[in-house]
């Protein structure tokens, strides 16, 4: 049976005391043991920020990309050797400014990963600028005067792109998170889990309290149902995105599932050497 000292490495986080991040990486790593999932069977991959350091604080495999990319190389990760239980991770900066693109592009895929967005809707590693989950309004080196744009709508843009496991959690509440990324590794899918990581250095604004004060869980709904994507959509928007717990959830075959060699062995795990005779058939094929 594993336990949490599993999945700890030697390397001591170095984010900001009280940052939200701990809190992401104790509830992955209770939600990998509570699994009893292999540290070997498990790979992480994420991007640039403060975030992307969680790659190193995991013990499994780890991969720490490039800004907005997480999902690129986990999904091939995940293509090679779909045995391995594969998690991307990264902050709001990362998945929803210059990745916006490789998010919309494996939601709507279904590949079969666990995708955690530490959201604390500000850049913490740069220094604090503005970012794409920033509000209009909001007030940073980069903007001074007040940031002139929207806030992008994480759950919104989620269910839009369909989504078959979308949930949010909060970084002060450390239970309720590791239930949702247990439920999004069991999801057979993409699942994404975007949870609000409050940035205690830059954002002065979205704190511990002024969450606690204005998410609600969506559990304490008893007519809520997950399996509408329809009731999602309309509980995300009357709630201003501001709740929690597993939000909206479907089954359908993910994309490994629907593969031509899907009933193959992983590609890392076939027998790749060619032939003689079947190489110089591929060289006369080419020349």
């Amino acid at each position: 049976m594993a336990t949490v000292k599993d999945f700890r490495t030697s390397v001591k986080p170095n984010w900001c005391p009280g940052c939200g991040d701990f809190s992401v990486l104790a509830a992955l790593q209770r939600a990998a043991a509570n699994l009893d999932l292999d540290p070997s069977q498990m790979a992480i991959v994420s991007g640039i920020g403060c975030s992307g350091r969680i790659s190193g604080y995991l013990k499994a495999y780890g991969f720490h990309g490039v800004h907005g990319r997480a999902l690129l190389a986990a999904q091939g990760i995940k293509m090679a050797n779909r045995d391995l239980t594969v998690i991307a991770a990264g902050g709001d900066g990362d998945g929803f400014a210059i990745g916006t693109n490789h998010t919309i592009h494996a939601m709507r895929r279904n590949i079969d990963i666990t995708y955690i967005v530490m959201d604390n809707q500000v850049y913490g590693l740069t220094k604090g600028q503005t970012s794409p989950r920033s509000t209009q309004g909001f007030k940073t080196k980069s903007t001074p005067d007040g940031s002139l744009e929207r806030e992008i709508s994480p759950l919104q843009l989620a269910l839009a792109s369909g989504v078959t496991f979308l949930a949010q959690g909060f970084s002060g509440s450390t239970k309720e998170l590791t239930k949702l990324i247990e439920a999004g590794i069991q999801h057979k899918g993409f699942s994404m889990i975007n949870v609000f990581s409050p940035c205690v250095t830059y954002n002065k604004i979205n704190t511990y309290d002024w969450f606690k004060e204005n998410i609600v869980s969506l559990e304490d709904d008893p007519d809520y149902d997950p399996s509408s994507r329809e009731m999602a959509m309309q509980k995300v928007m009357s709630t201003n995105e501001l709740c929690t717990s597993i939000i909206y959830q479907e089954q359908r075959p993910s994309y490994t599932e629907l593969l031509p060699n899907a009933n193959h062995k992983p590609i890392v795990k076939q027998e790749l050497e060619l032939g003689e005779e079947r190489f110089q058939e591929l060289v006369a094929e080419f020349a």
